[in-house]
């Protein structure tokens, strides 16, 4: 399929406002509200404007665990919702998050909502606005583009309720627009990820990289390289996996600054960005894993829609992203099992399999990294199925050569909920990449799947603080759980996100 034959109905029109939604604080609902959250405390006095004591409440099947909701009739508007917030004096900011998206989901017919603070004291003001703004904008999250009728009631607004002194109401508008510019990452990326692959090739992804671009406020300079470009790099990797397809590769290098004063560091992110994964002459089954390839680009679009945010969150650290885009698709001129390719920097890697593709082109833009001064190389990739196996869907895989750097992503992880478990970068299984007849081949054994692919990025890292993250579990939701939509997640968005605007340039300190 050539670039002019793939349809043209739809592009993603990037944007950091998400579903544009207004966030604002007050101390009463406007009149415009028709469906009010009401956070319930497992301990605490129910509030009286409930209308209801703790023991209607619970015989309406209420319990007030995190998640619990009622829907509580008025005879005029809003009508309210009950929300769990479980025990209020070890509420966390996670729970609440998950407690705000469970009313966004009760209150599924309201487009203009309001949520009460009140009762949520165990979190900061600030942090509080931030992660309700957060589970409602994620939890109403949905892919509409191609329906021709939308198929939810789109939220139109959320008003903060905050009683006392104007610091309370300052610090709440602080966290709700943090709220909304990190719910409008996950969206952006959840809106790329979910583009099907006829409707986004990597020349798109680059168009869309390019329109984030041209806005001077966001601060992202963005500079696209064709496959001409990428042959005068020797990017191997990349251009090797593009050979069976029809459509063009790109590798999208994008550069943030902060706008005022030196950088306080300087972050490095590499993402997998395989718009559709086939597996190539190693094809995959047909069945619905097949069909979710198109979320083989999820760690790109991670990196693309957290870098998009930066500017506008005040990110005082330096960040460097490389996207390596293209297919991975089976034709007579795709790469052979047993085929040799020779990676940027000159590293000869035989490939074993074409469904391990993700290292291949991502190692090119590792050596990349390693060619200019940073303090350290993250990279995010729905790499294999061996992290999803040993962690399953809601977590996903950690490693990397260097502690600080990996304490650093799990920090940002516990943050914004999107969970990372450490794996061993274990030394021991890298001569299973050994080859007989180059540097090095692209698969190890059948075991330790996800760690012998870690390793092998390791290889071209130049000995520079490195994590990897493997989303290959995450990046896919079946159903609506907390903050998640059915779909693809967008998981990793805020977590980088999060990484960039806290990062502190690490000390060597090596896993042993």
């Amino acid at each position: 399929m050539s670039t002019e034959l793939v349809s043209t109905a739809f592009t993603p029109t990037p944007s950091l406002d998400g579903t544009h939604v207004a966030v604002g604080v007050a101390p009463v609902a406007p009149d415009t509200v028709t469906a009010l959250g009401v956070p319930v405390g497992a301990d605490s006095d129910v509030p009286a404007g409930l209308g209801m004591d703790r023991a209607r409440l619970a015989a309406s099947g209420f319990d007030a665990k995190v998640g619990a909701t009622l829907v509580v009739p008025t005879p005029t508007d809003p009508t309210l919702v009950a929300v769990g917030i479980g025990d209020g004096t070890t509420l966390d900011p996670a729970a609440l998050r998950d407690a705000a998206a469970a009313f966004a989901r009760a209150a599924s017919s309201h487009g203009s909502l309001a949520f009460s603070l009140a009762g949520t004291e165990a979190v900061t003001t600030e942090v509080a606005a931030q992660v309700v703004a957060e589970g409602v904008l994620l939890a109403r999250y949905g892919y509409d583009p191609l329906r021709s009728k939308p198929k939810a009631t789109p939220v139109t607004g959320l008003t903060l309720l905050v009683d006392g002194d104007g610091d309370a109401s300052t610090a709440a508008a602080r966290g709700a627009e943090r709220g909304r510019l990190l719910a409008g990452v996950t969206q952006l990326a959840r809106d790329l990820a979910n583009t099907p692959h006829n409707h986004l090739s990597a020349s798109r992804l680059a168009d869309v990289a390019m329109a984030l671009g041209a806005d001077a406020a966001r601060g992202l300079q963005v500079e696209v390289f064709d496959k001409d470009a990428l042959v005068d790099l020797g990017c191997g990797g990349l251009l090797g996996v593009n050979a069976g397809s029809a459509e063009p590769p790109r590798m999208v290098k994008l550069r943030y600054a902060p706008s005022t004063g030196e950088p306080t560091a300087h972050l490095t992110l590499v993402g997998k960005g395989i718009m559709y994964d086939s597996g190539g002459l190693a094809l995959k089954p047909g069945d619905e894993v097949h069909a979710q390839m198109k979320n083989d680009m999820s760690g790109a679009a991670a990196i693309l829609a957290a870098m998009s945010a930066l500017g506008a969150l005040g990110c005082t650290t330096a960040v460097t992203g490389y996207l390596m885009c293209t297919d991975n698709m089976p034709s007579g001129t795709a790469l052979a099992l047993g085929d040799v390719v020779t990676m940027r920097g000159g590293t000869t890697v035989e490939v074993i399999n074409t469904d391990a593709e993700g290292r291949l082109v991502m190692a090119d833009a590792l050596v990349l990294a390693t060619e200019e001064p940073t303090d350290a190389i993250v990279d995010i990739a729905t790499l294999t199925g061996a992290c999803m196996r040993a962690l399953g869907t809601q977590v996903a895989g950690v490693m990397g050569n260097d502690a600080t750097l990996v304490d650093q992503v799990r920090a940002a992880a516990d943050a914004t909920d999107e969970p990372v478990w450490e794996l061993p970068l274990e030394r021991r299984y890298r001569k299973e990449l050994d080859s007989t007849v180059a540097d090095l081949k692209n698969l190890g054994g059948a075991n330790a799947g996800a760690i012998t692919a870690g390793l092998f990025l390791a290889e071209f890292v130049g000995g520079l603080p490195w994590a990897h993250v493997d989303i290959a579990g995450t990046a896919q939701s079946t159903g609506d759980a907390g903050w998640q939509t059915a779909g693809c997640s967008g998981f990793g968005a805020r977590l980088l996100t999060q990484l960039a605007t806290d990062f502190v340039g690490p000390k060597a300190t090596p896993r042993s």
